[in-house]
């Protein structure tokens, strides 16, 4: 695949060449810089020392036998990361990015990432190493897998290179966060990788004058696009932070955006909504000029109206431009963009009706009518990239305002799932039925929405929908009313499920909460005020509402709520509910 653009020329094919021309045109301007506990200025690289570092990386691993092999990456958030990605994409090598384990559970599941990639070589740091071995260094999970610290290599001047890479070439293996199964190594292309990258930035324009300042983990694919890939493909600085500080303090993220005037920046939904927690309880103090973002990429599972309205309206004092929130949405089968708002517009958002929603259909009604949703525009399509919304019973491709699975066709579709032809062929291979059929395959998402006035609006899992009495309601927005029935609770503090007695579906939530508000209210007070809260606003009454511990509740990397995980975990008495679970007024039920 040739691309053109404003950033490169017709000879970038991967993004090896990308960071050659860039070594070559621009060689010492700075491309990486890491922010140590977020703040200040720590290592940085430039174009030159990047690709230098790089192609050392890819002799040595040529050297050692890895190329057109894989490898699991196993870093925390730094350069050492970013020298290792470029120098397996230079070598070769298919590297499959994990986090870093800091529980028993995330070394089994770095051990089956790697048996599923079929490698026993995990590329990591001199610290990860002791790390491992210190804490886990019992566990047969690690037994058999050579750790290389590829920080303590030695890298002989002149070593060999392997040859560059091709479009087709497998670039990364970019296993699945788990939010709706087992981790699935998704097979993602060179072209793929620089098929997505040209549509963000066609999307979200980069300038020369752009930066790039980001928090989110690189081995999730939404922090490697947009803290990694996209500022390499448009030549502009990146600035990187590690989650923890993040986490810590949201507001070393917007304080770093106005000191380095960062133009380009994502986050999931529940980062911008800390964000507006932090200044709502004062704790961001005097963050500085913000008028330079121009992208406030915001990429969760759902993109919450009210946290858009809150981030935009407690950050305006600092320049803020509300045309700079920019919801999209992606998948890691995708390789990661799919749709976005553009970014000299305000979000789009539609008041629908709570019970033709249920019904499949988007009726618009006025936002202080009773039972109205908001529903956030996702964007549009640019470039090769297509979206149907399909029946997946029928496969008949749905008109604008009804409800159905998103599919999507283009070059940003990966190649399928490694060693899962099954799988791959259901998944990346649909094709739409009868008239609809227009010789095309498709990537099936599992995700539901609707198109409105040729925009996107997802509204849900096609597998998590809950059906009660024929109608369907949608676990986050139930998830959403149990966050909010007590102030204080965390965001993504809930998950929603439902679970077939042998008699009837049962609807079960669960909520985690902090010692703070158990000591405040305690553990009763909460979880009747999450039931009424659930029965008043969604008109379902839970059988059950357990609240467990801060922690107990299983997130994936990005954070996201792992229901199906949650829901095996209740089923086998591993939640530890810290009240009788049933609520108190569940005879209304």
């Amino acid at each position: 695949m040739s691309t053109t653009g404003p950033h490169t020329s017709a000879d970038v094919r991967t993004l090896p060449d990308a960071l050659r021309l860039r070594s070559e045109k621009q060689p010492d301007e700075t491309a990486y810089v890491f922010l140590l506990n977020g703040e200040e200025p720590h290592e940085s690289l430039t174009y030159r020392e990047l690709h230098a570092d790089a192609g050392a990386r890819a002799a040595a691993f040529g050297a050692a036998g890895l190329s057109g092999r894989s490898a699991v990456l196993l870093y925390p958030s730094g350069l050492e990361f970013v020298r290792t990605l470029l120098g397996c994409m230079y070598g070769g090598v298919a590297s499959a990015p994990v986090q870093v384990p800091r529980r028993r559970e995330e070394v089994l599941r770095l051990r089956r990432i790697a048996d599923d990639a079929g490698t026993t070589t995990v590329l990591t740091t001199t610290e990860v190493v002791r790390d491992l071995r210190e804490r886990f260094g019992d566990m047969p999970a690690l037994a058999g897998l050579t750790l290389l610290a590829t920080d303590a290599f030695a890298y002989p001047a002149g070593a060999a290179v392997p040859a560059p890479p091709g479009p087709a070439d497998t670039a990364l293996l970019q296993y699945t966060s788990g939010s709706t199964g087992d981790p699935k190594g998704v097979v993602v292309s060179h072209a793929n990788f620089l098929a997505n990258v040209v549509e963000t930035d066609e999307l979200w324009p980069c300038e020369p004058n752009g930066t790039v300042v980001s928090w989110l983990p690189l081995f999730h694919d939404m922090g490697m696009l947009f803290g990694v890939v996209l500022p390499l493909w448009a030549g502009i600085p990146s600035y990187l932070m590690a989650p923890d500080a993040f986490i810590r303090r949201p507001a070393r993220w917007l304080e770093a955006i106005a000191r380095f005037r960062g133009t380009h920046a994502a986050a999931p939904s529940f980062a911008y909504e800390l964000c507006a927690r932090a200044a709502a309880e004062g704790r961001t103090g005097a963050v500085g000029d913000l008028s330079s973002w121009r992208v406030a990429a915001n990429g969760a599972e759902p993109v919450r109206w009210a946290t858009i309205r809150s981030f935009t309206e407690a950050f305006a004092p600092y320049g803020f431009d509300a045309r700079a929130m920019c919801p999209g949405y992606g998948l890691a089968e995708n390789t990661l963009k799919a749709t976005g708002s553009r970014q000299d517009e305000r979000p789009s958002v539609l008041w629908l009706s709570a019970e033709a929603l249920r019904d499949g259909r988007a009726q618009l009604v006025d936002e202080h009518t009773d039972g109205a949703v908001p529903l956030v525009g996702s964007g549009r399509t640019v470039g090769g990239t297509r979206v149907r919304i399909v029946a997946p019973d029928t496969r008949e491709v749905l008109p604008e305002g009804r409800v159905g699975e998103i599919w999507i066709n283009g070059p940003c579709v990966a190649g399928g799932y490694l060693g899962r032809p099954v799988v791959t062929e259901e998944t990346f291979r649909a094709r739409t039925a009868g008239a609809d059929d227009d010789g095309e395959t498709y990537l099936r998402t599992g995700d539901l929405g609707l198109l409105y006035d040729g925009e996107l609006y997802v509204n849900g899992r096609l597998k998590d929908v809950i059906i009660r009495k024929g109608r369907n309601h949608y676990p986050q927005d139930i998830e959403l009313s149990a966050e909010r029935a007590v102030a204080g609770l965390h965001p993504n503090c809930a998950a929603a499920f439902s679970c077939d007695d042998g008699e009837r579906e049962r609807l079960v939530v669960v909520v985690e909460t902090d010692g703070r508000l158990l000591n405040s209210l305690g553990a009763e007070a909460i979880r009747d005020r999450v039931y009424h809260a659930v029965g008043d606003r969604q008109r379902i009454r839970p059988d059950e509402v357990l609240v467990v511990r801060r922690g107990a509740l299983p997130k994936t990397s990005s954070g996201k709520v792992q229901r199906r995980e949650c829901k095996r975990r209740y089923e086998q008495g591993e939640l530890v509910a810290l009240t009788p679970a049933v609520a108190a007024a569940a005879g209304e039920a």
